[in-house]
């Protein structure tokens, strides 16, 4: 049996992502440890039998000697727990996490790209000035790393292209997957008016939120029943908006928000159509995949990681993005016939079974790192 060591960014990651993942490996009698930097998920990791430790990383920003120190933290840990397969999740994890093993000379690496974010979106002074930084440590990660996991082509294009990676060390999987036993179609859903959509998502700009609510307002003058709800986190990195501007959206009564929760699945049980107008470079987002997996039509971007989840007039529609009046009109499809909601949210369960099931994405992983 292996040990097995993870590094994420932030505890929650294990219960939003993949602890199916971690639950199958100790199932199987493998040990497993999880790193992250807060401790809240710590007393239900233990229950699944998963040891935690704390580890000092901050995923956003640049401070050398906080990051110095995260390394330093890492080598020691990894040196401690002496684990056969270290497996990095996210950017600073996945940068630090590669270089401490090899420092500590231990454990064979597997490194996740879950989305790019926004060091390979933005093109401020500070992302043109981290870029050569960031470029040489990605290359010394995938340089010592055995294996990389990517959520979709066009990001493992992007890699392959500017020779962080040689193609045959990478392998796509279907994002993380989705559990369909846990996320399943309600009976309860009707799809008649009026109409309801859902939006779920950290409250940041590149999210799209600002083109959903503008896409609301649009909608609202036409069918002032409908409902617009948004529920997610709110946010500290680059694009986070404000609390006091939702407030100023919640006033003009544009839209309901729902807060922050720990189980979204009543959340879409009464909404009708899930809606991600993404600009921000997903890897696949989970929230679609939930959304498929409990039937319900999608609508999002065509953007690396939204597009590959849509079939456009399938289960749902591919809008352009940072396009408002394109997503009300995708949007407004539903409410002249919501007949769509029953017929493609089938589909994207459909879709969900055959491409998105957790079990295939963690047996696809399971067999790659060969535990």
């Amino acid at each position: 049996m292996a040990k097995v060591l993870f590094v994420v960014p932030y505890a929650k990651y294990y219960l939003n992502f993949n602890r199916d993942l971690l639950e199958s490996l100790v199932r199987d009698g493998h040990s497993v440890t999880a790193l992250a930097p807060d401790t809240i998920v710590e007393d239900t990791l233990a229950a699944i039998g998963v040891k935690f430790v704390r580890v000092p990383i901050r995923n956003t920003g640049l401070n050398p000697l906080y990051d110095l120190r995260s390394i330093l933290h890492l080598v020691r840990i990894i040196g401690d727990e002496d684990p056969d397969i270290i497996s990095c999740y996210s950017i600073k994890p996945v940068l630090y996490g590669s270089l401490a093993a090899r420092l500590a000379n231990k454990g064979r690496v597997f490194v996740n790209i879950t989305g790019l974010g926004y060091m390979f979106m933005e093109r401020t002074w500070k992302q043109r000035m981290l870029m050569p930084i960031v470029k040489t440590l990605y290359r010394q990660a995938f340089r010592h790393c055995e294996g990389a996991f990517f959520e979709n082509e066009d990001d493992l294009q992007l890699f392959t292209n500017i020779h962080f990676i040689q193609r045959e060390k990478a392998t796509i999987v279907n994002g993380v997957g989705v559990n369909l036993t846990s996320f399943r179609k309600p009976s309860g859903r009707t799809g008649k008016a009026p109409v309801t959509f859902i939006l779920i998502a950290r409250i940041i700009k590149a999210k799209g939120i600002y083109e959903y609510i503008e896409a609301a307002r649009i909608l609202k003058k036409k069918y002032p029943d409908i409902g617009i709800k948004l529920l997610g986190p709110f946010d500290v990195n680059p694009t986070a908006i404000r609390e006091d501007q939702m407030t100023e959206w919640i006033n003009e009564q544009v839209v309901d928000y729902l807060g922050e929760t720990r189980d979204v699945r009543p959340h879409l049980n009464s909404s009708d159509v899930f809606v991600l107008p993404s600009y921000y470079r997903e890897g696949t987002p989970k929230s679609i995949l939930e959304a498929m997996s409990m039937g319900m039509p999608v609508i999002t971007t065509n953007t690396p990681g939204c597009k590959e989840t849509v079939i456009p007039e399938y289960n749902g529609f591919l809008v352009p993005v940072k396009n408002a009046a394109a997503l009300a009109e995708a949007m407004e499809r539903f409410i002249l016939d919501p007949g769509l909601i029953e017929r493609m949210g089938a589909c994207s369960r459909e879709i969900a079974e055959q491409k998105y099931d957790v079990h295939k994405v963690n047996s696809r992983i399971r067999s790659v790192m060969q535990i």
